[in-house]
């Protein structure tokens, strides 16, 4: 009788160890997954101020530019000059278009460390399960 109740609280206290390891899992887990969205949101924050700045003084520069040379060709081909500058414009916007959107696809996927994470345990758990 006092076997199996030494088996009893032996077996409770590995599943308690179980569970409290497997808390300890959880718990590491979802503070990476914490730490990956306060890292996008900082990232996020900063770019977004950034690209600001950086719009509004290439506008105002590049308002500036085509005011002085639309005033430049003003006798002579103020026409033809406002036309270049738009096409001008056109093809820069096109190649920022292009460019953005492959600067989107190289960009590593949100939770990529904490899915790697999962990924290795998944790995670690089932190669320690004995062979049936």
């Amino acid at each position: 009788m006092s076997d199996e109740a030494g088996r009893a609280v032996g077996v409770l206290d590995s599943l308690r160890s179980l569970a409290a390891t497997l808390i300890g899992v959880v718990q590491t887990r979802l503070e990476l997954v914490a730490t990956d969205i306060e890292e996008e949101r900082a990232w996020i924050a900063r770019m977004a101020i950034l690209a600001a700045l950086a719009g509004f003084c290439l506008a105002l520069a590049i308002n500036l530019i085509v005011l002085f040379l639309v005033v430049l060709f003003w006798d002579a081909n103020r026409l033809l000059a406002i036309g270049v500058l738009a096409g001008v414009f056109a093809a820069i916007a096109a190649g920022l278009a292009l460019a953005a959107r492959s600067t989107a696809a190289r960009r590593p996927r949100l939770f990529s460390a904490t899915l790697a994470e999962l990924r290795k345990d998944r790995e670690q758990a089932q190669s320690r399960e004995p062979s049936r």
